[in-house]
């Protein structure tokens, strides 16, 4: 099971850095979701990966599973929405500005 959520992690990982170095900006804002939920999954799966088990230690439980990385990965959730829409917003903006949704904008320069 360990190996698994360790290749999911690795291939949110490389699939969000490789759509971040695109030069638009949808695709910037997909691969910084993905990086996003591989820091969820990676926050998550350190508190040990226990099936069956409870969220919180009480008497006469020998099995629980650690509550803080739950919370953590849900506040992480949330803030990474509101990140997405601020992204969103601000990219939606640039390209109602200027027409054109390239990051790097080549018409400053001598583009034809």
């Amino acid at each position: 099971m360990e190996l698994l959520v360790a290749s999911a992690i690795g291939i949110l990982t490389a699939g969000g850095i490789y759509l971040t170095l695109r030069l638009r900006t949808f695709p910037v804002i997909l691969g910084i979701s993905l990086l996003t939920y591989a820091v969820n999954v990676f926050l998550f799966a350190s508190g040990r990966l226990t099936i069956g088990a409870a969220p919180v230690l009480s008497d006469g439980m020998e099995r629980y599973a650690d509550p803080l990385p739950q919370a953590l990965v849900l506040t992480a959730i949330v803030i990474s929405f509101g990140m997405t829409a601020v992204a969103v917003m601000i990219a939606l903006g640039s390209y109602l500005g200027s027409d054109d949704d390239h990051i790097d904008d080549p018409r400053g320069e001598d583009a034809t």
